[in-house]
C-alpha cells in the first residue's frame, strides 16, 4: 500500500483487479480479511472495510461461516464501470487537451495508431 488514497480503497481495488484479470474467477473464494491484513501488514478492520465495500456494491457476497466469494457477473460489471471511468479520467481530458492544442481527429488518430502495434498486442 503506497498510494495517497485510503488503504481500504486500495484493498478493494486490488480485489477488483484480480477479478478483472481473471485471477479471481466468479464464484471463487476471496482471501479472508485476516489473510489480506497479514499479507499487506494492515489492520484487519481496514481490510474488512475494503471487502465490505465490494459486498455493498454487489461484487462480493458472503457465505455465512465460509467466507467471501466473487458474485456472478462481477467481472462484466467491473469492466463496464472501469470503462466509464476510463472515458471520464483519460479520454475526455485527452480530447480537451487536443482541442486546446489544435490537434484534429486525423492527427490524434495517427498519434494513437503510432502505439497501435504495442497496444493491440497488449489488449489482444
Amino acid at each position: 500500500m503506497d498510494d495517497d488514497r485510503p488503504i481500504f480503497l486500495q484493498i478493494a481495488e486490488l480485489i477488483e483487479n484480480s477479478i478483472i484479470d481473471g485471477s479471481l474467477a466468479e464464484e471463487a473464494q476471496v482471501p479472508s480479511t485476516t489473510e489480506l491484513a497479514a499479507f499487506h501488514r494492515i489492520n484487519p478492520a481496514t481490510a474488512l472495510k475494503g471487502v465490505n465495500q465490494l459486498v455493498s456494491e454487489g461484487t462480493l457476497y458472503k457465505r455465512r461461516g465460509i467466507g467471501m466469494f466473487v458474485a456472478g457477473g462481477a467481472r462484466a460489471r467491473l469492466r463496464e464501470r472501469r470503462r466509464e471511468r476510463f472515458t471520464e479520467q483519460y479520454v475526455e481530458p485527452l480530447l480537451a487537451e487536443a482541442r486546446k492544442l489544435g490537434i484534429g481527429h486525423e492527427e490524434l488518430m495517427k498519434m494513437i495508431d503510432s502505439f497501435g502495434a504495442d497496444v493491440g498486442r497488449d489488449l489482444g
